[in-house]
């Protein structure tokens, strides 16, 4: 659907500390003025995908969430939109197709007995943490459905996530309306044959580390990471929907197709 531009009159500015962003970042303050975060309408972010997602972050953290626009002033950019200088940025928020995505919840209890609570907007995964292969007990809405995965880790993927670390462990591209969340094993030992599986996104996921003594697993929410873990708890966080904003036949819902037949 197209942006309301009445929306967007208040922008804040976030950019990354590169050359290239504060470059970019100067062209924009010459032609638009920007305001604080907190009397925002929509942000402006200059940089890449981990700036994107570090400003996604930063919103989750301190409750108030706005739409994005990214400009891509990095190196992949696959959450952004192309940078065209200061020219027509009204015009591009107004024409702007808005893609809402859900981040995930993690939450975690160590073997210690803390507890911790983390978003992801791309994915939680669970690592071994040291040179022993990692067990993991995985159930789904409370039904165990592998007693024990071996193997370097597991991880849960969102369909904005779908492509990144998922995608090169082998898990499968999910369309951004999919409704759906990857279940996607890393360098899987046992069981052989599982490669992992597609889930509604209603689903409740649960971890739970065997022999964590010997094999210490972490578990990390995009950047966030708790060590020695001992039960992991995932679920989409609704209440949290994020909106991107995107150049139109450039939105996120084509790349990730398009990313499919990629060669």
């Amino acid at each position: 659907m197209a942006a309301n531009p009445a929306k967007y009159e208040k922008l804040a500015l976030v950019c990354s500390q590169t050359d290239r962003a504060d470059k970019a970042a100067r062209e924009l303050r010459e032609s638009q003025d920007f305001v604080p975060l907190s009397q925002a309408d929509a942000v402006i972010v200059l940089g890449g995908d981990g700036t994107m997602l570090d400003c996604l972050h930063d919103m989750l953290d301190g409750g108030q969430i706005l739409p994005v626009f990214g400009l891509n002033l990095g190196t992949v950019g696959f959450l952004m939109n192309r940078y065209h200088g200061a020219i027509a940025l009204g015009r591009r928020l107004a024409e702007a197709k808005a893609m809402p995505i859900l981040p995930l919840r993690m939450n975690v209890t160590t073997q210690s007995g803390e507890r911790h609570t983390f978003c992801a907007i791309n994915e939680v995964s669970l690592l071994r943490e040291t040179r022993q292969t990692a067990k993991v007990e995985i159930s789904v809405n409370g039904r165990v459905r592998i007693p024990e995965l071996a193997g370097d880790g597991i991880l849960l993927s969102t369909p904005v996530g779908s492509t990144a670390y998922n995608l090169s462990a082998n898990g499968p591209i999910l369309p951004l309306d999919s409704n759906m969340l990857a279940l996607t094993p890393i360098s899987p030992f046992r069981p052989r044959r599982w490669r992992g599986a597609i889930l509604p996104d209603r689903s409740r996921v649960t971890f739970r580390v065997n022999e964590p003594a010997k094999r210490p697993v972490a578990a990390v929410a995009d950047s966030k990471e708790v060590r020695d873990v001992a039960e992991v708890h995932i679920e989409v966080a609704r209440e949290m929907e994020m909106v991107l904003l995107f150049d139109p036949h450039q939105a996120l819902d084509e790349r990730i197709v398009a990313e499919q037949f990629m060669t």
